[in-house]
């Protein structure tokens, strides 16, 4: 059994201890020493409040004051490796680092490599359901075999016409798809083989007006490339953000390189982060991995006009989430902004070349032989085309990574958010007494196998989720895997109560699915969280 805190492992240590003494002075009449034995006990007692008070607000004080995270957890009741230290890499030194000791690496087989190719892809699509908060059905401006530029107008937001959504290449319409309630699910572009771009008339960022930049980017089309929390919708543009939030790095499965994806991109980078830093009144954050040998690109590390906060960890280390938490955590009617890196350079690139220029460097890894490697293209392309003529025979087409990625076909295309294609095994086999002999290693957080002493070990994954649904029991499996001041199980419990009191005092604020996934993965429940905390959201969202 493990005790949350020192309170409750003192009290119950007096208890023990003590209550034996109880029952001789109860049995012997001897009030003299039953007394004694009371007020030792509530003497204990006392102490333990004490202690775990002054805990807390050591805590409290250590986070606001920016102490907690460089390196060591400050408490009154160090282990030794809080008093000797983390080793943290040269680079960081002078600089402080969050040290999260809370996650897992999930190592699979099939990393990309750092080359980067450039494949042809004749289509792509922009998908409404990629973004949230947009109206069910958006007003489309064009109709099938229209011609566009890379930047046209393909629909608009009906709850707020200023919210555009445009072409990410020059070409033909050639199809709109719809699925249920006629509700638009694609508008598919057949690319010209030389792209043709709208030019904006850009606004100069260090005269323009916070209202003018924001205009602008509406009406360039850029504004759906930022991401506004609680609830990951499309930011509502009479709202100022508290802050902006930039994770620079993932940790997932198969992440593309961010050294990669900056390269030839300072400029771009640079100039996104200026425009973004006079849409705040707060402060642009920006997350830097120190998980390497080697720092980051000086064109991240030597950013202006951002505050730069390194972080160690395993996954989820590079979850912006989790960032934001140890930053500076969301609060209720607080809204932020988070963006990633690949949306700051296209927002910088407009400012530089008036063109709306979503291109984009994503990593391809997995059970696919010879594709695993980096790739040069554009938001929403086709998965098809950038796969080849692969055999992809029992084996599940991800875009995005392997804990919160869409299951696509080869005739389906890349979502506007994810960066990357997964490709895993299907898991649609049984292990004769798999869960009584684990023999073949597997990513699990479980040390019933082995492979928690090697890991460096690279595991091949699958689908197969090695056992079914089960009673949602308390295990502290989440606690172990999420390194966030929350209670994941309670929140998930909460939400399936629909109690909004508790739900919205456990915390949900600072959750996004991304940031639960990992906990599902852990999960001996089998329960799916991610839905379950997206159902809260929404709960929470039309709750006002």
């Amino acid at each position: 059994m493990r005790y949350k805190n020192s309170f409750s492992l003192v009290a119950i240590l007096a208890t023990m201890i003590i209550s034996p003494q109880v029952l001789i002075a109860q049995s012997s009449s001897n009030n003299v020493t039953l007394i004694g034995a009371l007020i030792i006990i509530g003497a204990l007692i006392l102490v333990a409040a004490v202690v775990t008070v002054s805990e807390n607000l050591l805590q409290i004080e250590a986070k606001k004051h920016g102490i907690s995270g460089n390196g060591r957890n400050v408490s009154l009741f160090p282990s030794l490796s809080d008093l000797s230290g983390s080793k943290l890499p040269s680079y960081t030194q002078g600089k402080g680092a969050y040290v999260l000791k809370k996650g897992y690496e999930i190592n699979l087989t099939g990393k990309p490599s750092d080359e980067v190719f450039k494949k042809p892809v004749n289509r792509y699509a922009v998908r409404p359901t990629n973004f949230r908060g947009i109206a069910p059905i958006p007003k489309l401006v064009i109709s099938e075999k229209d011609e566009v530029l890379a930047g046209d107008v393909l629909f608009y937001d009906k709850s707020n016409e200023n919210i555009k959504y445009c072409s990410p290449v020059s070409g033909e319409i050639v199809e709109v798809r719809r699925g249920a309630k006629r509700a638009i699910t694609d508008v598919i572009i057949l690319a010209d083989k030389k792209q043709k771009y709208r030019v904006n008339k850009v606004p100069d960022v260090n005269k323009a007006s916070r209202e003018g930049l924001v205009d602008f980017l509406l009406e360039s089309g850029l504004w759906p490339l930022i991401n506004e929390r609680p609830f990951d919708v499309v930011p509502d543009p009479s709202k100022i953000p508290s802050n902006i939030f930039i994770s620079t790095f993932s940790t997932a499965p198969y992440a593309p390189n961010a050294d990669i994806v900056i390269d030839g991109n300072e400029d771009a980078f640079q100039k996104g982060i200026d425009v973004l830093a006079k849409l705040t009144s707060g402060d642009v954050h920006l997350g830097l991995d120190a998980n390497k040998n080697s720092a980051p690109s000086s064109s991240l590390t030597d950013v202006k006009n951002a505050k730069t906060h390194w972080f160690v960890g395993k996954h989820p280390s590079g979850n912006v989430g989790v960032q934001i938490h140890h930053i500076s955590s969301i609060k209720a009617g607080q809204s932020v902004w988070t963006l990633t890196l690949q949306n700051v350079i296209s927002i910088g690139r407009m400012f530089l070349t008036g063109k709306y220029d979503v291109s984009k460097i994503i990593s391809i890894g997995g059970a696919i032989e010879g594709k695993q490697a980096h790739y040069s293209t554009v938001s929403g392309a086709n998965i098809g085309d950038l796969l080849g003529n692969s055999d992809l025979d029992e084996k599940r087409i991800i875009s995005g990574d392997v804990l919160t990625g869409r299951t696509a076909g080869k005739g389906e295309f890349l979502d506007a958010s994810s960066d990357q294609i997964s490709v895993i095994e299907e898991g649609d086999f049984y292990e004769m007494f798999g869960w009584l002999l684990p023999i073949a290693p597997r990513p699990s957080i479980s040390k019933t196998f082995p492979n928690f002493l090697y890991p460096t070990l690279e595991m091949e994954g699958n689908t197969n989720t090695h056992g079914e649904k089960r009673a949602f029991v308390m295990t502290g499996e989440y606690e172990k895997v999420l390194p966030m001041n929350i209670y994941p199980q309670h929140l998930m419990k909460a939400i399936l109560a629909g109690d909004f009191e508790q739900i919205e005092g456990l915390g949900i604020y600072e959750l996004s699915e991304e940031d639960i996934a990992l906990c599902e993965f852990a999960c001996t429940s089998k329960m799916p969280l991610q839905s379950i905390l997206r159902e809260g959201l929404d709960m929470m969202r039309e709750q006002g």
